[in-house]
């Protein structure tokens, strides 16, 4: 499943580039849940406060810096 996940990760992170200015597009906060678990997992504490950024930033309705979302949709590459 994850291969899926990868291919639907890089066909959105063209269109939330695009957005400029925006809060996060709904595929960039799924993809930091997905993120945010492994991250847990992993024990890696620079991925999962980048996520939390992420959802954050989507529950608040600001603009989540372009390096947390780079490092949320580049994840599993």
């Amino acid at each position: 499943m994850l291969p899926q996940f990868g291919t639907a990760v890089r066909k959105n992170k063209s269109l939330a580039a695009d957005a400029g200015g925006s809060a996060p597009d709904k595929a960039s906060v799924d993809a930091a849940w997905l993120v945010l678990e492994a991250a847990n997992d992993l024990g890696d504490h620079a991925a999962i406060a980048a996520c939390r950024r992420v959802i954050d930033a989507e529950l608040n309705g600001t603009v989540a810096g372009q390096s947390d979302l780079d490092l949320v949709t580049g994840y599993f590459r």
